[in-house]
C-alpha cells in the first residue's frame, strides 16, 4: 500500500506496520528520518536540533486544524482538554436556594399615654387604658374615652437567624464522548506530499 509519507491511519489491530509507528508522541532522530522531519518539524514537539516528535494520539481524538463556524481556531500540533472536569459555582446557573428552620426575635416597643380621670372596670367594647386614681391596688385600668395624646408608633425590629449549608462533593464530572479505542500509526516512508 503506498501512501504519503506522514499520513496517519488507524488499524484495528495493536502494532504499527512495518514502515509505520503509533503516534504516541515518540521522538526520533532528525538524521534518521530526516524526509519525515522536513514535513513535521517540531510541531509535534523536540528541540529541533538532534531530534523531533511524532503527533500523541494516546487517549486523544485528532480534531481537525482551522476554525469551524462558531467554534475556536486549532492550530496544527496543539493539544487541549480534559477528562474530567469539576463544575464551580461560576458555571452554575442562576438558582435559590429555600432556607428552613429559621427563628425570628421580635421585639415590640408600644406607648400609650394614659387618660387622667376616673377609672371603670372592663367592659366589653370601647375601652380604652386609662390611668389609676387609686393606687396601685386598683384593677380599674380603663377609660370610657380615649385620651388627647396620641399613641406613640414605635414600630416593629424583627431579627431572624439562620442558616444555608453547602451540598455536594465537588466531585469531577467526566466530560468525554463515548469512544472506542483504535490504533492510530504514521508512516514514516511513502511518497513525499508536493504543495499543490
Amino acid at each position: 500500500m503506498e501512501v504519503f509519507m506522514g499520513s496517519i491511519m488507524t488499524f484495528a489491530f495493536p502494532f504499527a506496520p512495518s514502515g509505520w509507528m503509533q503516534c504516541n508522541g515518540q521522538t526520533l532522530s532528525i538524521n534518521q528520518y530526516m524526509a519525515l522531519y522536513s514535513l513535521l518539524g517540531v510541531t509535534y514537539g523536540g528541540d529541533g536540533a538532534q531530534g523531533f516528535m511524532l503527533p500523541n494520539l494516546q487517549g486523544r481524538v485528532p480534531v481537525n486544524q482551522g476554525t469551524g463556524v462558531n467554534l475556536t481556531s486549532r492550530v496544527i500540533g496543539t493539544a487541549s482538554g480534559v477528562e474530567k472536569v469539576t463544575v464551580a459555582i461560576a458555571n452554575m446557573p442562576s438558582h435559590v436556594h429555600q432556607m428552613s428552620a429559621l427563628t425570628a426575635t421580635t421585639t415590640i416597643n408600644l406607648a400609650s399615654p394614659a387618660v387622667a380621670g376616673a377609672s371603670i372596670a372592663p367592659t366589653a367594647d370601647n375601652a380604652f387604658i386609662g390611668a389609676s386614681t387609686t393606687g396601685p391596688t386598683s384593677a380599674n385600668i380603663f377609660s370610657p374615652s380615649v385620651g388627647t395624646a396620641p399613641v406613640v408608633q414605635k414600630g416593629v425590629s424583627t431579627a431572624i437567624s439562620g442558616s444555608m449549608q453547602a451540598v455536594g462533593g465537588s466531585l469531577p464530572l467526566d466530560s468525554m464522548n463515548p469512544f472506542l479505542v483504535v490504533n492510530f500509526s504514521i508512516a514514516l516512508q511513502g511518497y513525499f506530499p508536493q504543495r499543490d
